[in-house]
């Protein structure tokens, strides 16, 4: 239905920005809520944005009374794994906790749709590849705990309250809007693609793998990149699947295709035509070796198909670091 609100939480970061996008594209109003610790104003393009914490249950009330949305969109995380392992404490106060906080605002408002950006990480170690929902779910990192942890409450909620989700497992999201206005943008930068990019744009001194002595074909470890507007359309497809009176589920959302880190990176130097500096270190804790969707549930239930490449994701990224470098230089002159 045409102008039906949703509730995007953590909306002003990467994923939530481009899923505001094609929600407004799509007819809904997307409101934002974000404390902005990791997300950008400037992302909140395609509805208001409201300032608060997912901790913060008084805020949440507020805002959840007066938009009074017909399902939330919950993005809000810290994800960097290696910050996981130095710093759990983060970690489970803000991912678990929050989210807590968040599902508890939730009920009391009468909100019975709630789509939860999950992990690839609460899978752990790969038993079989490609790995499908059914797989075990033995997180080696406290970041897929905390995102393990928080899909327990929501089956909880769910069979005592009948709050109905869609658990979204990402792989590795990638990519940027084709038309430049908004992108992958975080501080620090942590990520495989925005790292190599800006490494090629002669911003860094270089990429670094870490470890080259992984069990894969060239030994670097292999992830399943996908685009993030991909990612976004099954954010619109789970919340129409819940207010039309969808069970909950949870999903893979991936190509089923791995690229290896070698890999990633010759396509880079490829798309961008400019070589850069490779170095490789120790292997991080924390990292698996291999993560790859099996996303044949997702076309099930939600009609969803990944429809871009990795040359669309690797041309979309390159394009917004570029002009974002280009505005900064532009900016110091």
């Amino acid at each position: 239905m045409a102008g039906e609100t949703i509730l995007a939480v953590g909306g002003a970061g990467y994923i939530g920005s481009h899923t505001c996008l094609l929600l407004a594209e799509q007819g809904y109003r997307p409101v934002v809520y974000d404390n902005l610790s990791n997300g950008h104003e400037e992302f909140a393009q395609w509805g208001p944005l409201e300032r608060g914490d997912i901790r913060d249950r008084s805020r949440l009330d507020a805002v959840l009374d007066q938009y009074k949305p017909a399902a939330i969109l919950h993005f809000a995380a810290l994800i960097e794994v290696g910050q996981s392992v130095r710093d759990p404490m983060a970690f489970y106060e803000n991912n678990v906790m929050g989210s807590l906080t968040l599902l508890s605002a939730a009920h009391a408002a009468g909100i019975d749709a709630f789509v939860f950006s999950s992990t690839c990480a609460t899978y752990g170690i790969p038993h079989s590849l490609p790995m499908d929902e059914s797989h075990p779910q033995e997180p080696i990192n406290p970041y897929g705990r905390t995102k393990w942890i928080v899909e327990q409450a929501l089956q909880d909620y769910d069979r005592a309250h009948g709050l109905r989700s869609v658990i979204l497992r990402y792989f590795n999201a990638a990519g940027a809007d084709p038309e430049g206005r908004i992108g992958e943008w975080h501080d620090p930068e942590t990520h495989a693609v925005p790292l190599a990019i800006e490494a090629a744009l002669g911003r860094t001194g270089g990429f670094k793998i870490f470890g080259d002595d992984y069990e894969t074909r060239d030994g670097t470890c292999v992830r399943d990149y996908i685009h993030v507007l991909d990612l976004a359309d099954a954010h619109v497809r789970a919340v129409r699947h819940l207010i039309d009176g969808g069970t909950s589920t949870a999903l893979n959302l991936g190509t089923g295709t791995g690229t290896t880190v070698k890999e990633l990176l010759s396509a880079i130097e490829s798309v961008s035509g400019r070589p850069f500096p490779v170095a490789t270190d120790a292997r991080r804790d924390g990292d698996s070796p291999t993560l790859v969707a099996d996303n044949a549930k997702a076309r099930d239930v939600l009609g969803w198909e990944p429809t871009r490449t990795l040359e669309d994701i690797i041309g979309t990224a390159w394009n917004w670091h570029a002009r974002s470098n280009a505005n900064r230089a532009k900016e110091a002159s």
